[in-house]
């Protein structure tokens, strides 16, 4: 997890690109093709930097060593942990939820896990677990980056 504020900025800019470019790309389609190319540059540019700077804001909150600290120390007395798990199983668990926060940010978990579930067996690295085994520590760590932010960016209350 040394890496991770660099991922989560990388995510964050790839995201943001993916997300831009889509959207610059169904506008610019309204005056044809070349509108749709243009559209699709331009929006994965702004969309990339709109996502570097949301994975930096939550770099800047919440120090990735300090986070995997936090739940290294604390993921076996945590109310989903199983005894045939070890931190292996869990690490990406929660570096998932790390990194799909900035991803997701402003949304409610509950909102969005459903595609966090999809996307869940391609994040999982060398996790041997099934997303009803990972999704109580992938929220964990979701909530811990909320509660780390200033105000209530998923508006759920907390």
């Amino acid at each position: 997890m040394a890496d991770m504020k660099n991922d989560e900025h990388g995510l964050g800019k790839g995201t943001g690109a993916v997300a831009g470019a889509v959207t610059g790309g169904a506008i610019g389609s309204a005056v044809g093709p070349v509108g749709t190319a243009a559209g699709a540059v331009v929006g994965a540019v702004v969309g990339g930097v709109a996502g570097y700077a949301a994975g930096g804001a939550i770099a800047e909150a919440v120090n990735p060593t300090e986070y995997d600290d936090h739940f290294r120390s604390s993921y076996a007395s945590a109310p989903y942990y199983s005894g045939t798990r070890t931190w292996n199983d869990y690490q990406p668990a929660y570096q998932y939820g790390y990194n799909t926060y900035g991803q997701y940010r402003g949304q409610r978990f509950e909102d969005v896990e459903p595609q966090l579930e999809r996307d869940w067996e391609s994040a999982r690295g060398q996790s041997t677990m099934a997303w009803n085994e990972a999704k109580g520590a992938v929220r964990d760590g979701w909530d811990y980056i909320e509660r780390s932010m200033p105000g209530d960016f998923d508006r759920d209350g907390r």
